[in-house]
């Protein structure tokens, strides 16, 4: 059975400046992680994220809404990966403030 974890991250950017890096981020994610962690869909529909990842084998859905003044991240976890929820919360938070603290890049 899947345990549902809730992570809000507060900012200060904006909601625009806040989806764009998100954005940017979950890109990033795709290439930076390799077969330990993976995003296998990222579907976005103007402040709001439907996502599928792959963790250690473990298959997680998920949404992100976006607020001009913080981000709402829901994930299920199976059963086997809500053994570690809590530590789940902190890493989401952990890469979530990064991705919202890097600024997005400018194009050429």
């Amino acid at each position: 059975m899947a345990k549902p974890v809730t992570v809000e991250i507060p900012h200060n950017l904006g909601r625009e400046e806040a989806r764009q890096r998100l954005q940017n981020g979950f890109a990033q994610v795709r290439n930076s992680y390799g077969e330990s962690f993976s995003v296998l869909r990222d579907d976005w529909s103007g402040d709001h994220l439907d996502f599928e990842a792959n963790l250690l084998g473990q298959s997680a859905n998920g949404t992100v809404d976006v607020a001009d003044d913080h981000v709402r991240l829901q994930v299920a976890l199976p059963w086997v990966l809500a053994l570690f929820a809590e530590k789940a919360k902190d890493l989401i938070r952990q890469e979530g403030q990064l991705m919202l603290e890097k600024p997005a890049p400018t194009e050429t």
